[in-house]
């Protein structure tokens, strides 16, 4: 007996249903935001900070990590005249290697917010936890970025401009993959690694460096608590 495949349950589309009920309470302006580049070895932390537009977002808008980079890339087009406003804030390898990765996210998102114009009164933060902190009036949202347009919105927007950076990186620094691993340990950014050694853009404090014999006495220990976060 023959059967009907069922078909593919298709995510819901984010919606505006968080920014409102934060404007139920009072607040005018409602900010998403979310970052990139937190798990790379190399290039900069990327926050972007995005106030939805009216009416329905661009067709398609979803979780970044859903789509392909053309679809992203065409999607972030659609992105930016629609969005009332958006503002990147960045922490450079640098940074992060003096002041752990929790610190830097919290100095990105702020950078991001400020340059918002008018100031937010209420932010959307994609996962568990504020890593923002006050005076921002922050509501945490686990899976924001497939459930939210605003914070959807800053992970596409997010996600396009910080590739685009990367792939400008690999001009000077070729091998590494970074047009299309974007500073996260591919296989290929991980064999340059190995034979050539780390780039000024890679982090310099991660315990990538001590499987490196090579090169893991370049490694910069950071002292102090809330140490970078563990990947391997």
């Amino acid at each position: 007996m023959s059967t009907t495949p069922t078909p593919a349950v298709q995510p819901a589309a984010p919606t505006h249903e968080l920014e409102d009920e934060l404007r139920a309470f009072g607040a005018r302006v409602v900010a998403g935001v979310d970052e990139v580049g937190r798990g790379a070895w190399a290039g900069p932390l990327l926050v972007c900070a995005a106030v939805s537009g009216g009416g329905d977002p661009p067709a398609g808008l979803t979780d970044s990590k859903r789509l392909t980079p053309r679809r992203r890339r065409e999607l972030a087009d659609r992105l930016r005249p629609w969005v009332a406003d958006h503002a990147f804030g960045w922490s450079p390898p640098e940074e992060i290697d003096e002041v752990g990765m929790t610190e830097a996210l919290h100095r990105a998102s702020r950078r991001a917010l400020d340059a918002l114009a008018p100031r937010p009164d209420a932010v959307i933060l994609d996962g568990r936890h504020d890593f923002i902190g006050r005076p921002w009036r922050v509501r945490t949202q686990v899976k924001g970025d497939l459930t939210c347009v605003s914070v959807a919105a800053a992970a596409i927007l997010a996600k396009v401009h910080r590739d685009a950076f990367m792939a400008e990186l690999a001009a000077d620094h070729p091998g590494y993959g970074f047009e299309r691993a974007a500073g996260y340990p591919s296989p290929v950014h991980r064999a340059t690694l190995a034979e050539s050694g780390p780039t000024p853009h890679h982090r310099m404090s991660w315990a990538y460096l001590d499987d490196l014999p090579r090169w893991k006495h370049l490694r910069k220990v950071r002292p102090g608590p809330g140490g970078q976060i563990s990947l391997l």
